[in-house]
């Protein structure tokens, strides 16, 4: 079963967040494990199961970047993996321009100026979003290949977001 079946709707990158939100709220009372408690053990594994699937499957659904990954697996494109990951060819000028940027916060690391570090993490973040936005269109389309290239862009942008992040938290300790 789908994350998208365990809330009864069509695989898609557009989602009314609230809405599976509250639907989320309603199934995890129904099924939390706490409510058969006085069960025969097979019942309250089962309902623990269902427990922790809604749980993985609210996480996934609520982030757009991880819906949009998550809708390409449903076509048959699991980008995680590294043999899917290492089919997806991206343009030898964007690996340049991540490599460049990679460098460039490398050297803000060694000075330790978080505030440039921040500078670069906004100009990626708009360039991750605008990414994001030509995959989720993509997909819209059912042109996989296309969205398979974006979104392998957008784990670049990702990784390099996380990393002012593990920045920032270094600075912080």
């Amino acid at each position: 079963m789908t994350h998208f079946e365990l809330f009864s709707l069509e695989p898609s990158v557009d989602l009314d967040v609230a809405a599976l939100e509250a639907q989320h709220r309603k199934l995890a009372m129904e099924s939390h494990p706490d409510r058969v408690s006085g069960s025969d053990p097979h019942t309250r594994r089962l309902a623990a199961e269902k427990s922790a699937a809604l749980n993985d499957a609210i996480k996934v659904l609520k982030d757009p970047v991880r819906r949009a990954f998550y809708v390409l697996e449903l076509k048959g494109v699991k980008l995680d993996s590294d043999q899917a990951a290492a089919k997806v060819k991206m343009p030898m000028d964007f690996l340049e321009e991540i490599m460049e940027q990679r460098e460039a916060l490398e050297a803000v690391k060694a000075t330790r100026k978080l505030e440039s570090a921040h500078a670069m993490a906004v100009q990626i973040r708009l360039a991750r979003d605008r990414t994001l936005e030509l995959a989720q269109q993509a997909l819209r389309r059912d042109e996989v290949e296309t969205a398979s290239t974006a979104l392998g862009r957008v784990r670049y942008y990702t990784r390099f977001l996380e990393e002012v992040d593990a920045f920032e938290e270094e600075l912080q300790s």
